[in-house]
């Protein structure tokens, strides 16, 4: 059985995943952005969201794994 670092070790690795996929999703939209509009476009609504829910992912991971930055964000 896991002891609690164990699993909490865990859960900060599937956080810092989320967070890599929110990165790529983010880069995805700005980039059907920059396709569509060229040099005009503007920073997509979606890719505001998803920067705002990664960086809260990244807070919750530094948290988790107790790293001084969790309190730098």
């Amino acid at each position: 059985m896991f002891d609690v670092e164990e699993q909490l070790e865990e859960i900060r690795s599937r956080l810092v995943g989320i967070s890599d996929e929110l990165a790529y999703l983010g880069i995805s939209v700005l980039q059907e952005a920059l396709d569509a509009d060229g040099g005009n476009a503007k920073r997509p609504e979606l890719e505001k969201r998803l920067s705002r829910a990664r960086r809260s992912v990244d807070k919750a991971a530094a948290i988790v794994g107790q790293t001084p930055e969790s309190t730098v964000f």
